[in-house]
């Protein structure tokens, strides 16, 4: 494979071929095919498909996410991904940057919360000098527990007039990147909604309760590389490296290189990984108990 034939496959897969994604069904189609895709490009580059690419058909002139608010095909691309989370055809995550969206397919989700969710997630989070929580994100979670799904609006009403608006975002998406709580709806007036992962999706949650690390890992780097055809291991260690310790990145690499569902392909002057032929994405993880 050369390198130019590498990135016309990844076109293809991406949605990039000239083919605009203008329905429901053809985005529920687009999000399972990549399994996880960011919703602008981002900025240094992060080597996933985006969202508003494939719902446009093309690479060329794509707004980023300080672009979106005047760009009408953002705004439409938006109302369209916004149709999938309240489906529960896609998850949405915080990846690096809470203003551009991380989605996710609902058969890959499971694997991703084993990585990052709570193995307990009933259990209210503490504040405390060993807490990864303040107690800020504390009182935002029991009113979100409490009220929602509710609206930041209403959410700072019922906080009161204490803490600002830029503490409230964080509280926010500190509980975000933990898989705590989740945005489940938008309304143009009122902004983003916010309710308890495991009372929004409870399935979801509850299987990726039941699954080990090592199992999740291994899920998510095989659909990575199906999503990206072949990729440098520096490449695949730096993306799910943003969940995972890199060392468990490797030895997960390693493992699947040693059980043949890995191997090395020379795409022009790079040896890239890709899974062996014949080989296949995961299956949603409600398969894996049958």
């Amino acid at each position: 494979m050369t390198d130019q034939e590498l990135l016309q496959l990844r076109k293809e897969k991406w949605g990039l071929s000239g083919q605009p994604m203008l329905t429901l069904e053809a985005a529920r189609r687009f999000v399972e095919s990549v399994g996880f895709c960011l919703m602008y490009p981002a900025r240094p580059a992060v080597l996933v498909p985006t969202f508003i690419g494939a719902w446009i058909g093309s690479e060329e002139r794509l707004p980023t996410w300080q672009q979106a608010y005047a760009d009408p095909r953002a705004q439409e691309a938006t109302g369209l991904m916004v149709r999938l989370l309240r489906e529960r055809d896609a998850y949405e995550a915080n990846l690096s940057d809470g203003n551009n969206a991380f989605l996710i397919a609902a058969s890959i989700f499971p694997y991703f919360y084993a990585l990052v969710g709570e193995r307990n997630p009933r259990q209210a989070p503490t504040a405390g000098s060993r807490s990864a929580y303040s107690e800020l994100d504390c009182a935002v979670y029991e009113i979100v527990r409490r009220s929602g799904p509710i609206s930041k609006q209403k959410l700072m009403e019922k906080i009161g007039g204490g803490p600002s608006t830029t503490a409230v975002d964080r509280s926010l998406t500190d509980l975000w990147s933990k898989l705590r709580i989740t945005r489940v709806d938008y309304k143009p007036v009122e902004g983003a909604f916010w309710d308890v992962l495991y009372r929004w999706s409870p399935e979801a949650v509850r299987e990726g309760i039941q699954l080990s690390v090592p199992e999740a890992l291994s899920a998510l780097l095989t659909k990575y590389l199906d999503c990206m055809i072949a990729a440098d291991q520096q490449e695949v260690e730096s993306f799910l490296g943003s969940f995972v310790p890199r060392s468990k990145v490797k030895d997960a690499v390693n493992a699947l290189l040693a059980a043949r569902e890995l191997e090395f392909d020379h795409v022009g002057s790079r040896s890239l990984l890709r899974l062996t032929p014949s080989k296949t994405a995961p299956l949603p993880a409600s398969s894996l108990k049958k």
